[in-house]
């Protein structure tokens, strides 16, 4: 696509990273046919091709709009068009510096800059585990949307951590919100790696990946934590005293893996960032070398019965597919993909509070056709799907590594 910036980007990293991306779009609109937001609102403006006409304008010159804001605010940031384009264009970083420039020109309503801030703020603060404590104890009480991210205490081994030592050691991401969350799928990580022979050990410095305050528009603070998750791990990671980076939730493994990217342009970073993100590794990756160490351990008992929901940030994000289907049937599971299993369900970090209503609908689209394969238990590989699917079924929603952690004993 034609593309000539206005002065004020040419020259600029914003202006020559958003020239670089437009100028490989061909406009074919493949993008439009597999984009959640488009198929619910049936609006050009609110599909990727649409947004990149937007994007492109502002580049040139045109002044954004509440409206402009909007639709890439309504955008999911699922980067399923990534996987269809056919001319590669890396709309997932396009719209991440699109959303930079039109947040510094269109002030947004005080009840919305307070709402991200909280989020921003909140989500990825030492404050948050026993805030999340609180929600639980009074979790009946709490109106529908917030206890839709509130999820039932149900934890029983989530501190029992494995002791042994092994040669092999990986290093792996806690996360910010999963620790208070969803204890249990780190210490289910690390159980089961160590029955596979490779022991986990955590950085106590690093915490979220940056992808919070990243998709809120703070650039900065994101940069801000991923040096520190950079600084936490180069030692060991220098040193080879650990084989990578293991990050149990999608969306913090894409996140993670674009480091390089990220601080490209940072002097001081750049070079240990892009090896951090060659270091990474998302746990689902891992399943299919792992499974043949695990399989003489499986136990009779837990549901054997699952439909797999494939998280965008790891279909689309980080182009990785297969790995947990073929792993957990290797294991003797009987694993299914539901139909649309290519499309999002709503919950895209923060996405989920800031515009409730699409998320609703994409959530129980997700569902009717989870629920169609009548399984008994129903997994994934990201914490923020796993909780906005659980609440809207009585159908348990597992991280599928507590589903094999429960069935190793």
């Amino acid at each position: 696509m034609q593309t000539t910036l206005s002065p004020e980007f040419k020259g600029t990293p914003e202006g020559d990273e958003a020239e670089a991306i437009l100028r490989k779009c061909v406009h074919c609109g493949f993008c439009t046919a597999t984009c959640p937001t488009y198929q619910l609102l049936g609006d050009e403006l609110d599909g990727p091709r649409g947004r990149i006409y937007l994007m492109k304008q502002v580049f040139e010159g045109a002044e954004p709009t509440r409206a402009t804001q909007l639709h890439l605010d309504r955008c999911l940031t699922c980067r399923n068009c990534e996987t269809t384009c056919p001319s590669g264009v890396q709309y997932g970083h396009l719209v991440d510096v699109g959303r930079k420039v039109v947040e510094a020109k269109v002030q947004r309503p005080v009840g919305e800059r307070a709402v991200r801030w909280l989020l921003k703020e909140g989500l990825t603060s030492p404050l948050f585990a026993p805030a999340m404590k609180l929600g639980q104890m009074v979790r009946p009480l709490l109106p529908p949307l917030l206890k839709d991210k509130v999820p039932e205490r149900h934890a029983p081994r989530a501190h029992e951590w494995p002791q042994r030592e092994h040669p092999r050691k990986v290093l792996m991401l806690a996360g910010c919100v999963q620790p208070a969350m969803m204890p249990n799928v780190n210490a289910a990580t690390a159980r089961v790696l160590d029955a596979a022979g490779i022991q986990v050990l955590v950085a106590g410095e690093a915490g979220c990946c940056g992808a919070i305050k990243t998709h809120l528009n703070d650039t900065e603070g994101g940069l801000d934590h991923m040096r520190r998750n950079i600084d936490a791990w180069w030692p060991r990671l220098s040193s080879g005293q650990v084989e990578g980076i293991v990050v149990n939730a999608s969306g913090c493994t894409v996140t993670v893996k674009e480091y390089g990217h990220a601080l490209r342009n940072d002097p001081a970073y750049a070079v240990k960032a892009a090896q951090v993100s060659a270091a990474a590794k998302d746990l689902s990756e891992l399943l299919p070398a792992i499974a043949p160490l695990l399989a003489g351990r499986i136990r009779t008992g837990g549901p054997k019965k699952l439909v797999f929901h494939p998280p965008c940030t790891l279909q689309h994000g980080q182009q990785v597919r297969g790995p947990v289907e073929t792993g957990l049937a290797a294991l003797g599971f009987e694993v299914t993909l539901a139909n649309e299993s290519h499309l999002c369900c709503g919950s895209a970090g923060t996405y989920s509070v800031l515009q409730p209503e699409l998320s609703h609908q994409l959530r129980d689209r997700k569902l009717a056709n989870l629920q169609a394969t009548q399984p008994e238990a129903i997994v994934s590989a990201n914490i923020g799907c796993i909780q906005q699917l659980q609440s809207g079924t009585a159908t348990p929603v597992r991280h599928w590594v507590e589903v094999v952690d429960e069935a190793i004993g």
